[in-house]
């Protein structure tokens, strides 16, 4: 597999400040032709866009996590706008709601969530969500607001069936990530039964959350390609198709500007 994307990860994390040279030279190597690094608070977007300007194979989303909710400041929220705007910006994101942690109250959580929908329409860029022990309290949300087009990728999807129907309903793309290799990730791996071939992204979040191969060591994108081979075998599809499908789907949703600087 020649032409895979790593659809979201976080280069711009300090598990990477040693070595980023060398993890994205094994990314090629292993095939991935781009990678989308997600923002996840306000130093971290700077990161991603800068990341963005120096590698011609990283794009970058910008966005505020739910974990950071709660610091954001309303001249953050302003300047993040100016930042989405950016041309190596293609989405915003990892936005959404994070019950499971709770790092910042829920209340805040929500109504940055909202804030940031209304950027993401605001700037017509799709948005990358973030969700977890949230999916009903996210899907109310993203029902009540305003949806920019295209709508953008629920991020490292854990959810069951009807709740990948209800976001694939909205317009989501489902995305899966390492987990989906584990042994015991059957339920997971049921749900590709159900998501359309033309609906479906594959990433690594990396640096967390690494294939089976690679548990309790820090994941990196040229681990995509497990992610690839894994669900190829689920599906009972040639790699190489498998690889294109997602390449195309790739584009559609975040631009051309993905891959166009390769």
């Amino acid at each position: 597999m020649r032409s895979l994307i790593d659809t979201h990860a976080h280069l711009d994390f300090p598990q990477f400040k040693k070595d980023l040279d060398q993890v994205l030279d094994r990314a090629k190597q292993a095939g991935v032709v781009a990678v989308l690094n997600a923002g996840a608070d306000e130093q971290s977007s700077r990161r991603a866009v800068e990341l963005s300007n120096r590698y011609p194979q990283v794009g970058a989303s910008v966005g505020v996590h739910p974990h950071s909710a709660a610091k954001i400041t309303a001249k953050w929220l302003e300047d993040l706008e100016t930042l989405a705007r950016s041309e190596t910006v293609l989405a915003i994101g990892e936005i959404g709601l994070d019950f499971y942690r709770n790092l910042s109250p829920r209340e805040s959580q929500e109504e940055v969530f909202r804030k940031q929908l209304s950027l993401a329409c605001r700037v017509q860029k799709p948005i990358i969500i973030h969700s977890r022990e949230a999916y009903a309290e996210t899907l109310q949300i993203l029902q009540e607001e305003e949806l920019p087009y295209p709508v953008g990728v629920m991020h490292c999807f854990s959810g069951d069936r009807s709740f990948a129907e209800a976001f694939l309903d909205l317009g989501f793309y489902i995305s899966l990530a390492g987990p989906v290799t584990y042994p015991r990730s059957h339920d997971l791996r049921d749900l590709l039964n159900y998501i359309p071939a033309n609906r479906l992204l594959l990433e690594t979040d990396s640096p967390y959350l690494p294939p089976q191969a690679y548990r309790s060591k820090r994941n990196e994108p040229a681990y995509v390609r497990l992610v690839y081979e894994r669900v190829a075998l689920a599906l009972g599809q040639e790699q190489e198709q498998l690889a294109e499908q997602i390449y195309v789907n790739a584009v559609r949703l975040f631009s051309d500007t993905l891959v166009d600087r390769v």
